[in-house]
């Protein structure tokens, strides 16, 4: 699924790197503690999050994570636009909470994803 696809089904919008829609995931994260990210390695993945701070982008960039969508309507700071910018990271929102965000994605055939190598 490329990341334009999963921000159409979210009913979202990109904050930035919409150019880079294109791109392909193949797994999705859903969690606000970050330490569950930490724990949840695989390739090409998308962190759909409600945690709204630069510690998600220093996250995103520590474990090679180059989309977050956040849901629940919240959106990030332009220091965070800025921040994930300079990582090449592409970020986007939805109104939607969690739980459905994670199901649509889930439904639409974001299924499973390779273990990355640590």
């Amino acid at each position: 699924m490329t990341v334009a696809e999963a921000v159409k089904i979210l009913e979202g919008q990109f904050f930035t790197g919409e150019d880079k829609g294109e791109l392909e995931v193949a797994s999705a994260c859903g969690a606000d503690l970050m330490s569950d990210v930490m724990a949840f390695v695989k390739d090409r993945v998308l962190l759909l999050t409600g945690l709204v701070n630069p510690q998600v982008i220093r996250t995103a960039e520590l474990l090679d994570i180059h989309v977050i969508i956040f849901v629940r309507g919240k959106s990030p700071s332009r220091d965070m636009i800025e921040m994930a910018e300079e990582s090449d990271i592409i970020l986007g929102g939805t109104k939607l909470p969690m739980f459905l965000a994670c199901g649509k994605l889930y439904e639409a055939g974001l299924k499973t994803g390779g273990t990355r190598r640590i």
